[in-house]
């Protein structure tokens, strides 16, 4: 096993090709896709042939409970589209069983601690549908604040779309101010 990271509750570790069942559980779940892609079920061969690979390249982890060992879902640190490792973008996806535990603000905590301090980030950043007051709490509490609010062209309209999409992001200087406060 490829550890990523630990913390007290979780196992961050690189994906493999065996992560593909995981996955496509995950990525069927209406409540889980909800924010997504509106609940729809994705395909087996999307799993296999895009997301899979994408995952094991780099920037995902999959995220295993200490001490079972169970599959919780997954992060990412990683620069977003064309953009900057100075800037790498936080995501999470995780099943239902992970949600309201401190999970999300666990390994998202994590991640940008290991951003700021062994990575050579100048910022973390995090995107959610604005109506995902879930992921919003999560990022607020991580400390990362709204920076703007966006509509996404050329997607598919789903439930709550019409709200548009948040950004939030911590900078350098708030990571280590806070960090120094503690």
């Amino acid at each position: 096993m490829r550890v990523y990271l630990e913390t007290e509750r979780l196992i961050l570790r690189r994906f493999t090709e065996s992560d593909e069942d995981h996955l496509f559980a995950l990525h069927n779940d209406p409540e889980v896709m909800r924010y997504l892609n509106g609940g729809q079920p994705t395909p087996r061969e999307t799993i296999v042939e895009r997301t899979l690979p994408r995952f094991v390249a780099g920037g995902f982890f999959a995220a295993l409970e200490k001490p079972s060992g169970a599959f919780l879902g997954w992060f990412h640190l990683r620069p977003a589209g064309n953009g900057s490792d100075e800037e790498p973008e936080l995501g999470y996806r995780l099943h239902k069983a992970a949600w309201g535990r401190g999970v999300a603000t666990e390994g998202s905590l994590a991640l940008i601690d290991k951003a700021f301090a062994e990575l050579g980030a100048r910022r973390v950043f995090a995107q959610t549908m604005a109506v995902n007051l879930g992921s919003r709490r999560v990022m607020e509490k991580c400390g990362l604040r709204l920076v703007r609010t966006f509509h996404l062209e050329g997607f598919e309209a789903i439930e709550g779309s019409e709200h548009g999409e948040v950004e939030y992001e911590l900078l350098r200087s708030g990571w280590e101010a806070a960090r120094d406060r503690h």
